[in-house]
């Protein structure tokens, strides 16, 4: 424990389940310590095209993990001639995660791993020690979780659309960004999964949201 504390990184990432599919969002600052590694991280990773996770934690554990889960899901499409569910998918990962947590060095992580396949959007969280919890609404992880939550709870409507998410996600995503101070960098990013795949939102996509809740 003590070993994470020194290794403790700041992060806001951000999930929300919409009628239509899933929104993420995240900041982009990268620290190691008191420096900032990076000013422009992308924390929001494409699985599969339906299934993307975000990134809270040890860099070089999140890289691994997305590794493992690109080929095991790539490898069950070409076994299975089917694509993985979002629920299979959090279940290996799961799985991955339990048995790390044991070894002198398990994996450092919380994980946002969402998407939308037969059944639907969903969306899972995942910890350290393996647990994973599905969300049926929103989640947030790292350093600047509490101040999305208190976003999120304050403007957080039941059963949105993509459109209404994004703009509850870049809401939560700057909030954190003004207050926790291992958040931060160059913008925001924002990604939307449906029915027709994966897509992360260019800069000016993500300005013109930026700038509609800013002029409210």
């Amino acid at each position: 424990m003590e070993q994470a504390q020194k290794l403790k990184t700041g992060t806001t990432t951000v999930g929300i389940v919409c009628k239509d599919g899933i929104v993420l969002a995240a900041e982009k600052k990268a620290t190691l310590g008191y420096m900032v590694a990076s000013k422009d991280d992308i924390k929001i990773v494409e699985i599969m095209p339906h299934i993307a996770m975000t990134q809270a934690g040890m860099v070089g554990d999140i890289q691994a993990l997305v590794r493992y889960l690109k080929a095991e899901s790539s490898l069950f499409e070409l076994r299975e001639n089917k694509k993985i569910t979002i629920k299979a998918a959090a279940s290996l990962l799961s799985n991955i995660l339990y048995g790390g947590r044991w070894s002198f060095f398990p994996y450092m992580v919380q994980i946002i791993l969402a998407g939308v396949d037969r059944y639907g959007p969903s969306m899972f969280i995942l910890h350290p020690d393996g647990s994973k919890l599905e969300e049926k609404k929103y989640f947030s992880t790292g350093s600047g979780s509490p101040m999305a939550f208190g976003v999120l709870e304050a403007i957080h409507k039941d059963n949105p659309t993509v459109e209404e998410a994004k703009l509850m996600a870049a809401r939560a995503v700057k909030a954190a960004v003004e207050r926790d101070i291992g958040s931060g960098g160059k913008g925001i990013d924002i990604a939307v999964i449906n029915e027709r795949g994966f897509k992360l939102l260019n800069a000016s996509e993500v300005q013109k949201i930026v700038d509609n809740f800013e002029k409210k």
